[in-house]
């Protein structure tokens, strides 16, 4: 079986179909005559690349430290409130 060559706008313009005016990968691929597979190939490799993970897991782990290190400190004004009001309580009877 002969393997078929497409060019690079006729790649862009099935693309076009499926990412901009919204039709189902199936229905532009039936109509152009080509497997489902390719055009679902082509339209992965049509978006860009996602950012790196490392940048995002250093910013998880900075704002998990944030967040660990506000709820220490809000701990620690609960206990001191807690005290104060069995302290206090204790001085009203």
């Amino acid at each position: 079986m002969k393997r078929t060559k497409y060019t690079a706008e006729f790649k862009t313009e099935a693309v076009k179909q499926v990412t901009e005016k919204g039709h189902l990968v199936v229905d532009v691929a039936k109509r152009l005559g080509i497997g489902e597979g390719l055009l679902y190939n082509w339209v992965r490799k049509s978006k860009p690349p996602e950012e790196p993970v490392i940048e995002d897991l250093k910013l998880i782990r900075e704002e998990n430290a944030r967040l660990r290190a506000e709820l220490r400190r809000t701990t620690e004004e609960r206990d001191i409130l807690k005290k104060a009001t069995a302290y206090f309580a204790k001085q009203s009877e």
